[in-house]
């Protein structure tokens, strides 16, 4: 199971984060934490998105909107390299000559 993070624990771990920062982060829907029983829960995901939304916005000086792009293209990164490994996934478990096939084909583009 998951390590489970308060806000207080939030602010304290990302140094460079006040309690401000993250309320608008969260208001903002830069990050998504859980609830639980009115109250946010967070994960080690969380605590590293802050981190870089604070590398962002105070090292680069990204504005809000900025951020919205920044973050929303990383999170579209992430989720093309999921869809590649399940594809990488499917392609071993075809047979060997059907994977050359498609290996042969794909060195001809």
């Amino acid at each position: 199971m998951s390590e489970r993070f308060s806000e207080g624990d939030v602010v304290m771990s990302v140094t460079r984060l006040t309690r401000r920062q993250l309320v608008q982060f969260i208001d903002t829907e830069l990050v998504k934490p859980q609830r639980d029983g009115g109250r946010y829960v967070f994960h080690r995901i969380d605590i590293a998105r802050l981190e870089l939304l604070c590398d962002l916005s105070q090292d680069l000086d990204l504005d809000e909107a900025a951020l919205g792009v920044v973050i929303s293209l990383i999170d579209q990164l992430h989720a093309a390299r999921e869809d590649l490994a399940k594809i990488a996934g499917a392609l071993d478990a075809l047979p060997p000559d059907v994977r050359a096939s498609i290996d042969g084909a794909l060195k001809q583009r």
